[in-house]
């Protein structure tokens, strides 16, 4: 191809009649001609490249490469002998012309593989008939990639914008056909197959009339899903799935700051409680992630500590793994482990959760979350652990039920230990999350399979929703960011009415709510709320470095009384006191008020709600 191009900008230039002068001088420029290209052409890499997959930035680094190497020749011309007999023109036409032929043969070898994918579908069997919500970059690339692929019998057939000013134009040789509130029309007129979400910015409201309007007429929808949850890799039709329920939960994504999370963990031997449940689980593979050199699991159940291990050792060979099957209420055993291994960062996870099996076994619940967490924060306190951050609940936040009056207790126990140590000891508070074992969705997603009914407990009941890596990696980011003492709460966004995630659940499920599946309210269970809060009445809120991150200005409180009356506590606890637990309980958290009816919050405290909700949002974004 390059004997080609220099012949033919020779034939061009002379209009075919060449001077005898130049043809005598010719045959002593081939060699060098070719030497310089190819040479060029290797040190930037042009031989390395797959044609098939031709792209803008090759045809650029191609045009590159023929600049430099036409100029080297150029000089090698002009300052050789042959400076008299070859003209500028032809040097010029030549690097024109190598530029056109080498990337037109790599065009047409992308366009002629495409073409021939294209056919191989069309003669094997029907082609999926697809249309893409989105015309940007995550689009086009998903068009390339079905167009490229011999193995996705896909033919995208339009696409569909929320920028109406894209109509009609085209994108890599499809059409944009429609705006999202047309999408019924081309649905009901095309025999459409799937709908692909490639569009990273959809609205939420956007979103779901999408998705309704997919169920609507009995096509499949699948979406991208964000940045966070690829990884960094490079966006591929790979990654297309089906819509989740957190993805009409409409999370935005969750923005780290890597390096200071890296600082704090990676090389640290870390201890996790609670290492196999859903949260646990999700720390230990993020701490993993971030090259943490040891990760002690510690849980006391068996089988899903077995699991996890197995899991852990398997995608992270290069992290030790020490499986540790303890209970944090065993003092000794919690100091053994920490006189043992010695932890550096300490994930406290271990809790009991469960609302109604607290209010059942108020024993075992205060034992677990308020005597547990002493042992714990103690150990770390005096084997000098760097870190230690405990997970919270908004169930601390005025307490309805045994439960939230326990994590609450323990809350106030680990801020006045924060202020006498020298680890820097830190809470971190949210509400539910999404997925995790026991969680809401599991026990609709259950009922939906057996038929119904969904079992809903009031109409208006609300609560906070995270994804289990969301909260985990806000986890770690406050984690980073603690100096000792703060009650980090997460900002949630707005709550979401239980009755409402029930029905998009059904609607997912491919069911009409009311009609396939029925929803039954049962009454509000013992010990809850109707709305969970997220600050109490005397918390204060500042803003952090982070956008989703705020610090409570929480009370402080004298560490001597309070061992008195958790040892107090801890031996009603063993007498198996149930009575006497919960009394101790209420006056060391004098806010928590049983809620053992049905009846909702006062209007006030339901606006209070609202107001705290409103204002860690006004707070985040001011911070951000």
């Amino acid at each position: 191809m390059i004997l080609t191009a220099f012949l033919l900008a020779i034939v061009l230039r002379f209009d075919g009649a060449i001077p005898a002068e130049f043809l005598s001088a010719l045959p002593a420029l081939i060699l060098p001609l070719l030497v310089i290209k190819l040479t060029s052409f290797s040190l930037l890499h042009l031989f390395s490249g797959w044609w098939r997959y031709v792209s803008l930035p090759d045809l650029i680094a191609l045009l590159k490469a023929n600049l430099a190497a036409s100029a080297c020749f150029a000089l090698y011309v002009g300052y050789g002998s042959f400076a008299l007999t070859i003209p500028w023109s032809v040097l010029i036409l030549d690097g024109v012309l190598c530029f056109l032929l080498m990337s037109g043969l790599r065009v047409s070898v992308r366009l002629g593989r495409e073409l021939v994918c294209t056919y191989s579908k069309n003669c094997h069997e029907a082609m999926k008939r697809i249309i893409v919500v989105g015309s940007g970059a995550v689009a086009q690339t998903i068009i390339r990639e079905i167009r490229q692929s011999r193995k996705l019998n896909w033919d995208v057939v339009g696409l569909v914008d929320q920028d109406s000013s894209r109509l009609r134009q085209w994108f890599h040789g499809v059409q944009v056909l429609s705006d999202i509130e047309g999408l019924g029309e081309l649905l009901h007129r095309a025999s459409i197959d799937q709908v692909i979400l490639a569009n990273p910015v959809l609205e939420l409201k956007q979103l779901r009339q999408i998705v309704a309007t997919c169920k609507k007429f009995g096509v499949t929808s699948k979406i991208l899903p964000n940045v966070c949850e690829i990884l960094n890799e490079d966006v591929s039709i790979q990654h297309v799935r089906d819509v989740k329920l957190e993805d009409l939960l409409g999370r935005p994504s969750v923005h780290l700051d890597v390096n200071n999370i890296q600082q704090y963990i990676g090389g640290k031997r870390i201890l996790i409680t609670g290492a196999a449940g859903s949260i646990g689980q999700e720390i230990c593979r993020q701490v993993a992630r971030f090259g943490a050199a040891s990760v002690v699991l510690f849980d006391q159940a068996e089988t899903p500590l077995f699991d996890i291990e197995r899991e852990l050792k398997s995608s992270f060979p290069a992290v030790e793994f020490i499986p540790s099957l303890s209970d944090i209420r065993d003092a000794a055993k919690v100091d053994f482990i920490f006189n043992r291994f010695r932890p550096e960062v300490v994930f406290h996870a271990a809790a009991y959760k469960h609302v109604p099996m607290s209010e059942c076994n108020p024993v075992a619940a205060v034992k677990n979350n308020v005597i547990g967490s002493r042992n714990l924060v103690n150990a770390a306190d005096r084997y000098d652990v760097d870190h230690f951050v405990m997970i919270s609940t908004d169930k601390a936040v005025n307490p309805t039920n045994i439960m939230g009056a326990s994590k609450r207790a323990a809350e106030i126990y680990v801020q006045a230990m924060a202020n006498r140590s020298r680890t820097s000891i830190v809470t971190v508070r949210f509400g539910n999350v999404l997925g995790s074992n026991g969680s809401v969705v599991p026990i609709f997603q259950d009922q939906i399979l057996k038929g119904g009914p969904v079992t809903v407990t009031d109409p208006e009941v609300t609560r906070f929703f995270m994804t289990i890596p969301e909260a985990v990696q806000l986890v770690l980011q406050a984690g980073s960011m603690g100096q000792g003492g703060e009650i980090f709460v997460l900002n949630m966004g707005e709550p979401v009415r239980i009755v409402q995630l029930a029905e998009e659940l059904i609607r997912l499920s491919g069911l009409t709510p009311y009609k396939d599946i029925d929803l039954v309210f049962t009454g509000l269970r013992p010990g809850e709320k109707l709305h969970e809060e997220l600050l109490l009445d005397e918390e204060g809120i500042m803003p952090t470095c982070h956008d989703k991150i705020c610090v409570a200005q929480s009370r402080h409180h004298n560490l001597a009384e309070l061992n008195l009356q958790l040892d107090r506590l801890d031996q009603a606890c063993t007498a198996m006191a149930s009575e006497q637990v919960i009394r101790l309980i209420r006056t060391l958290v004098p806010e928590y008020h049983s809620a053992n009816s049905s009846q909702a919050l006062p209007v006030s405290r339901v606006n209070a709600v609202r107001s705290s909700v409103i204002h860690i949002s006004q707070v985040a974004a001011e911070s951000a």
